[in-house]
């Protein structure tokens, strides 16, 4: 366990770091601040030698079929897109409303709209991939209020630039150690929740990419309570400075388990193939078999 002294410390020059590279972002176009974002992307590949490695083998737990070659140019990939989309979130305080709008593409609206009518809220998953930050300016401007349960970063500088990022376009910013309260009070009023719920857990296992992955029973758990739906997105990146929202109809929990662990695998059965479509832009880095590897379960 590091000393607090050392964990300070390198919040500190985190937060400088990450104001550094925010300060290059902000001079820029949106072209030329993707550039400078998978530049970087290329020398953390470099140089995150563990980060690299975790991702070579998530990508094939998943994609076995795969050779080494593509594995590793797919890890490289990963690496781009992940720097090049944290760039666009440093500087998304500049972004205007239009172009957010003029730069998303939106299918599947319908289903959102349908999902809300029902009067019990909504809870809007996606997952770690494409550019899940950029939900925090969409949602408000296509009329629906927005509540997103983020983790606080252990540097409280830091933590005050990402909740002034996400904030910016007008949503709630909830601190996931204490949100279940603050969420319950969202859905009653009828507005949404967005969440995230693909990282290492170990409320329950269930298969992902054919392999058991710790997971949370959360979103299972508040849509049983409050009848609210659950509708899964993706925000892919399509081109320069070009995204697409795809939002799905309301997931339907799989009927042979318990409500709760049926809307996760009815989760996990939505992100798959939208995560094929495009692996580049999804965050293998992160240990997402770590509990199941120490459980024995891998």
């Amino acid at each position: 366990m590091k000393p607090a002294w050392k964990k300070k410390l390198e919040g500190k020059a985190g937060e400088w770091l990450i104001r550094r590279i925010q300060a290059v972002a902000l001079r820029k176009s949106p072209e030329q601040a993707e550039v400078f974002g998978k530049k970087l992307g290329r020398l953390i590949f470099k140089v995150a030698k563990s980060r690299r490695e975790r991702a070579f083998k998530n990508i094939g737990l998943a994609f076995p079929h795969l050779t080494v070659a593509e594995r590793l140019t797919l890890t490289k990939g990963c690496f781009e897109h992940f720097a090049l989309i944290s760039v666009d979130f440093l500087r998304s305080k500049t972004r205007t409303d239009q172009e957010l709008l003029d730069s998303t593409e939106i299918v599947g609206l319908e289903h959102l709209r349908s999902a809300v009518s029902k009067g019990k809220g909504a809870l809007v998953l996606t997952g770690h991939m494409g550019n899940w930050e950029r939900m925090t300016g969409i949602f408000p401007l296509l009329g629906f209020k927005l509540a997103v349960v983020a983790r606080d970063a252990d540097d409280q500088g830091v933590q005050g630039m990402l909740k002034e990022a996400r904030s910016s376009s007008g949503a709630d910013v909830l601190s996931r150690g204490n949100a279940a309260r603050e969420m319950l009070k969202v859905l009653r009023r009828g507005d949404l929740v967005g969440l995230l719920a693909d990282q290492n857990a170990d409320d329950i296992f269930i298969p992902f990419f054919g392999h058991p992955a710790g997971t949370v029973l959360g979103p299972g758990t508040i849509s049983k309570r409050t009848g609210a739906p659950v509708v899964p997105f993706v925000m892919i990146r399509t081109g320069p400075n070009q995204y697409r929202l795809e939002i799905s109809p309301s997931l339907t929990p799989d009927p042979d388990f318990e409500f709760e662990e049926g809307m996760m695998r009815a989760y996990h059965q939505f992100l798959e193939p939208a995560i094929a479509k495009t692996p580049e832009q999804y965050l293998w880095f992160h240990d997402r078999w770590r509990n199941a590897r120490k459980k024995g379960l891998l």
